[in-house]
């Protein structure tokens, strides 16, 4: 499994967890798939405890001049952001 693979499968479990939206309508989530205002489940409260699951399964370090609306647009900018910080 590629170091991509390993954190796109962990966001995704991340998010089944965090958010409550199942394996299946997880499963389907698209890099265009929208996030933050998109799905009811993913409000300010949830944003918060994604970014610290995120560092804790990722075993990152998120700064808070690094979060902005952008990343949580829609899935693939989630994962890219991910990506970028793993391989820092």
């Amino acid at each position: 499994m590629t170091e991509s693979n390993t954190v796109d499968a962990t966001l995704r479990a991340l998010l089944v967890d965090v958010l409550g939206l199942g394996e299946a309508r997880t499963a389907a989530l698209t890099d265009d798939s929208g996030l933050f205002g998109e799905l009811p489940e993913f409000d300010s409260m949830a944003v918060a405890t994604v970014l610290t699951e995120m560092e804790d399964r990722l075993g990152i370090i998120i700064d808070d001049d690094e979060v902005d609306g952008e990343i949580f647009e829609n899935y693939g900018n989630l994962l890219a952001f991910s990506l970028r910080k793993v391989t820092d």
